[in-house]
Formats: C-alpha cells, sequence, structure tokens
C-alpha cells in the first residue's frame, strides 16, 4: 500500500504531540503555514520556543519542487524535519542541507504507519530576519513596534517597511520571540 500525505499526516501530528505532552506550555501545531508571502508552504509547524517545520512527501509524491522549498524554507524555520516515504530517501539524503532532520515514513506489514529518525534536525544556521518578521500582519507589527517604541514614522508605511523596521531593530532572538507570541495568540488563522 502506498503512503499517502494524509497517513503520513495524522501519524507525525499524533507522533508531535504525544512528544509535546508533559510539557507545561503546549505547542501550537498548524498544517500549510505559508511563508515569505506565499513562496512557499510548509506542511507541519510547530510553534513552541522555536518554529520547526515538517515537510511531508510520500510515495505519490515528486521531488521536484523540493530545491524551492528549501529555498524557501531555510529563509524562515529554526528547525526543519523532512518526513519521506522510503522511495525518495536516497535522493533526499542528497539534496536537504545538512542541518536538516529526516525521517522515512513506512507502513508495516499490518498497514500501520511507523516515522523512523534517520537524522535529528539541527538549528538553522542562516535564518533571514526580514523573511521572518513576513509572518506578521500588519497590525501585529504596528504592535511591537509600538511597544518598544521603535514606531516614530512608521505607522502608515505598507508592511514591508514595518517588516524591515523589525528585521534592522531587533536581534534576531528578540525577532524570533515575537513573531513566536504573536503566531500562538493569533486568533482567525486563515484570514
Amino acid at each position: 500500500m502506498k503512503t499517502t500525505d494524509a497517513d503520513i499526516r495524522a501519524t507525525l501530528h499524533a507522533a508531535l504531540r504525544r512528544e509535546h505532552a508533559e510539557k507545561l506550555a503546549q505547542p501550537l501545531i498548524l498544517d500549510e503555514l505559508s511563508l515569505c508571502q506565499g513562496d512557499g508552504r510548509i506542511d507541519i509547524v510547530l510553534i513552541d520556543y522555536l518554529l520547526q517545520g515538517y515537510e511531508i512527501k510520500s510515495e505519490r509524491d515528486t521531488l521536484e519542487r523540493l530545491p524551492r522549498q528549501i529555498e524557501v524554507y531555510n529563509k524562515v524555520l529554526d528547525r526543519i524535519t523532512i518526513v519521506t516515504a522510503p522511495c525518495h530517501m536516497d535522493e533526499v539524503i542528497k539534496i536537504v542541507p545538512e542541518w536538516w532532520g529526516i525521517m522515512k515514513a513506512e507502513m508495516d506489514e499490518n498497514g500501520r504507519m511507523n516515522l523512523i529518525s534517520y537524522r535529528e534536525a539541527l538549528n538553522n544556521p542562516d535564518i533571514n530576519a526580514f523573511s521572518l518578521a513576513q509572518l506578521l500582519w500588519r497590525d501585529e507589527a504596528i504592535e511591537i513596534l509600538k511597544r518598544r517604541r521603535l514606531h516614530k514614522g512608521l505607522l502608515s508605511k505598507p508592511r514591508n517597511m514595518l517588516w524591515s523596521a523589525l528585521s534592522k531593530r531587533l536581534n534576531l532572538q528578540e525577532l524570533r520571540r515575537e513573531v513566536i507570541h504573536k503566531l500562538m495568540i493569533r486568533v482567525k488563522w486563515r484570514e
């Protein structure tokens, strides 16, 4: 039986929930988070103190878009793991950066999906602050700038200028903390 995105996604969601069940603050797990203003969309993102992305490649997928996805995901996500069907393993190992995690997703003889860790994800060495700031809605960016008293001359500016101001005036750790906080408290997710 071929692995499907839905099979892998359901198993991965369950594994992430189990892995984080004991934590005091529960992480946010989202499907299909748009990155870099729609240049890419990560299959699953786990948000706690980091942005951890999971890209799924089932047997029904090709790896044609993977180089572009790597380029986009590397700008924003702190850690990235590709979860792939066995048929893609050799090629995935060649394509993804060494700091990406790799998991193999395969069905056992009883038809159960198993996720097998091949390589743990490491921290992204080169996050782009502007691309990270693009995860913020305009009103969220303004609120952060106001709270930090960095808003002078910016309130009527387009969001690109707000993102630029945040990416230049906050260090990466501060920006990540602000972005994660806004994502965690955001009420309406699909506007």
